[in-house]
């Protein structure tokens, strides 16, 4: 992410002595690999990174250093990547739609665990892949408790799931199974869900799985009450492995992405005009590090500080938040409660945005700069 050397104790300090008009993006190193190491001890199973959420560099070491050793990749970009950062690591392809080239690209690479959801991508890898790699069937429900359902775009029906797993025994290769239960799951019993049908799957085409990955899903902490209960899920799923296989229990792998990396930062956008109606526009936006927005909503985790770093304590007003572009789509979901004291030059910072604010952002209008800044802790005072 280019981040500077100086480690600032927290946003707050950091904003009391710049005087820097573009959104910043504050990055906690030790709240990462916390959440890292609660996983790595929770988890009853490999854990690896979905990279596609936040790939900078910073991260991967970060993660490594924390333990991580296995990775989901989506691309010979992705794999590039980690092989170059972590070259030991196990590598994940668990995009299920590839080209012949990229296949190609990754056998190269030495990935051994792909994943496909229909009969003509597993056409495609096994023209390619050498006998004996892993090879996840990827399945889907009709599971509610996500914020959106990653099923809409990949997986296929258990029926289905169950002939590809033959035909992925019959090629030589291992089979596997693999779903996920859709962004931000906060219901453990959609992964009990899952499990049980996975095992349905497995017993329908007559074959012993060799591992089950149970998906990404885990939640962030976007609600300032709802501290996301990952021990709860990962308890459901040891328990419901053993309930649903039995002896013939696979090994786990998951593959959160939001879940490790979002609560490691916050984002700071200052606000750039106040009109006398109460309207707020910001230094990013929808086109910015905000680009989730419309989809998953805002985190209620929201502070606004002065120039100097101190907190805004007036009551909540809501307010229409805009964007700096131009385009009148740049406006933030509903109304924003911000404190009646707001000011202009204010900072409005918004805590878990550590998933899909890089990546996903443009550059439109001009817009689209992040400072990026380290920092001891998320929280404090200056």
């Amino acid at each position: 992410m280019g981040l500077g050397k100086t480690i600032w104790a927290n946003p707050a300090q950091y904003l009391q002595r710049s005087e820097a008009e573009a959104p910043v993006l504050f990055f906690a190193p030790a709240a990462l690999q916390a959440v890292a190491r609660r996983f790595l001890a929770g988890f009853p199973g490999l854990v690896t990174y979905a990279v596609k959420a936040n790939p900078d560099e910073e991260v991967i070491q970060n993660l490594a250093a924390a333990g991580i050793r296995g990775f989901d990749v989506a691309s010979p970009e992705e794999i590039a990547l980690i092989r170059r950062l972590v070259p030991d690591a196990a590598l994940h392809y668990n995009n299920p739609v590839r080209s012949h080239r990229e296949i190609a690209q990754a056998v190269a690479l030495k990935v051994d665990s792909y994943s496909v959801d229909s009969g003509s991508e597993l056409d495609k890898l096994a023209a390619q892949l050498p006998a004996g790699r892993e090879i996840s069937v990827r399945f889907k429900l009709p599971v509610s408790g996500a914020t959106y359902d990653f099923g809409a775009k990949f997986g296929t029906t258990p029926e289905a799931a169950a002939a590809l797993l033959r035909r992925v025994a019959a090629l030589g290769h291992v089979p596997a199974l693999t779903f996920h239960p859709g962004t931000q799951c906060t219901d453990p019993r959609a992964w009990a869900a899952y499990i049980h049908a996975a095992a349905g799957i497995a017993g329908a085409a007559g074959l012993r799985i060799a591992r089950l990955n149970v998906g990404g899903g885990f939640p962030s902490h976007r609600r300032s009450a709802e501290a996301p209960g990952l021990e709860t899920i990962f308890a459901t799923i040891a328990d419901s492995t053993t309930e649903a296989f039995g002896a013939e229990a696979p090994a786990l792998v998951c593959e959160p992405g939001r879940g490790l990396v979002a609560d490691a930062f916050t984002l700071a956008a200052q606000v750039k005009a106040l009109r006398d109606d109460g309207t707020v526009f910001l230094t990013d936006g929808i086109y910015g590090a905000l680009a989730e927005a419309p989809v998953m909503g805002l985190p209620d985790r929201i502070e606004v500080r002065r120039p100097d770093g101190r907190l805004r304590r007036g009551g909540p007003r809501p307010r229409d938040v805009f964007g700096p572009t131009c385009d009148s789509l740049d406006r933030l979901p509903g109304s924003v409660p911000l404190p009646a004291d707001i000011e202009e030059g204010d900072h409005v910072l918004f805590h878990g945005m550590g998933a899909y604010s890089t990546v996903t952002n443009t550059r439109f209008n001009g817009f689209g700069g992040l400072m990026l800044a380290n920092v001891l802790d998320l929280t404090g005072e200056v």
